[in-house]
């Protein structure tokens, strides 16, 4: 690991690690502290126990009515589902997408941890790029920040849906997932491409989805003209950003889009939230676990 990157692996843990810590853990442990019930002890059977319980062989052998104890499973299997598209890279303000979706995959991470989860990554573009399979342990940990910081992709665009299908098919048991992405997946008809993927997925896996944006692809400046570049096509073009009905325009499609988004989300029950490069991510994270 070179001198500097390993400057900045620890510049992003020691900033997520104390998030996690003074603010974040206790709402992530709430909102995900486990969906199972599994098996802690036997004990004697005591008036208003579910009969259900009975342990029939330790009753037989002793002689006396036991039941079987159950708790909450709290350990948890977390992945990352990163999207490292070229379109990532985009940043008007303090950070760009890439950058944000590192803080946050960092944050996810440390929280998981200190609540006893294995934590796993999936990086795709529009192949699934690299996965690193969940595990414990702070070099672990370690070795996804260093992959959400150095990874170059292969490819530049976007399928959300191979990444979808790979998760469904790689882990068995079930799953929480975060899908980090700006959701930039759509079809001819400007929905997104990766609904039968979800809907699929969703019922297997625990999935929560992490809308990453910068307000420049939302919102054009009047600066005149401008050239834009599509950074997972390449395809290039010259646009008046003075021309109030080009500004409209890309308003207009943009709504269209985050409605048609937002609708394919909900009804597959995914919770979501939207965080901008240039806001408070840990009070977007809080409010999408609020929604649980």
């Amino acid at each position: 690991m070179s001198e500097d990157l390993l400057k900045n692996v620890r510049k992003i843990e020691i900033k997520t690690r104390r998030l996690s810590k003074q603010i974040f853990a206790g709402e992530y442990h709430s909102a995900f502290k486990g969906r199972g019930m599994a098996f802690s002890e036997v004990r004697e059977y005591q008036p208003g126990d579910d009969v259900r319980r009975m342990d029939w062989n330790v009753t037989a052998r002793l002689n006396a009515p036991y039941v079987k104890v159950f708790e909450e499973e709290r350990e948890l299997t977390v992945v990352l589902m990163v999207d490292i598209s070229g379109s990532r890279l985009f940043g008007t303000v303090s950070k760009t997408k890439k950058d944000l979706m590192t803080e946050i995959g960092a944050l996810l991470s440390f929280s998981a941890s200190a609540n006893n989860d294995k934590v796993g990554a999936l990086f795709f573009s529009s192949k699934v790029e690299k996965f690193i399979p969940p595990k414990k342990g702070r070099s672990h940990l370690l070795r996804i920040i260093r992959e959400l910081i150095e990874f170059e992709p292969r490819e530049s665009g976007t399928d959300i849906g191979e990444a979808l299908r790979f998760l469904t098919n790689a882990i068995k048991k079930r799953c929480t997932a975060f899908l980090l992405s700006d959701l930039m997946d759509f079809d001819k008809n400007d929905r997104p491409r990766y609904e039968e993927a979800l809907k699929i997925a969703v019922n297997r896996h625990d999935i929560s989805a992490i809308n990453i944006f910068d307000r420049r692809e939302r919102e054009l400046p009047d600066v005149g003209m401008i050239r834009i570049l599509d950074a997972e096509s390449g395809d290039e073009r010259w646009i008046d950003t003075s021309s109030k009905s080009v500004r409209r325009q890309l308003g207009e499609w943009n709504e269209k889009v985050r409605r048609l988004t937002l609708q394919c989300l909900r009804k597959y029950k995914v919770d979501s939230v939207s965080i901008a490069t240039d806001e408070d991510y840990v009070t977007g994270l809080i409010s999408l676990f609020n929604k649980r």
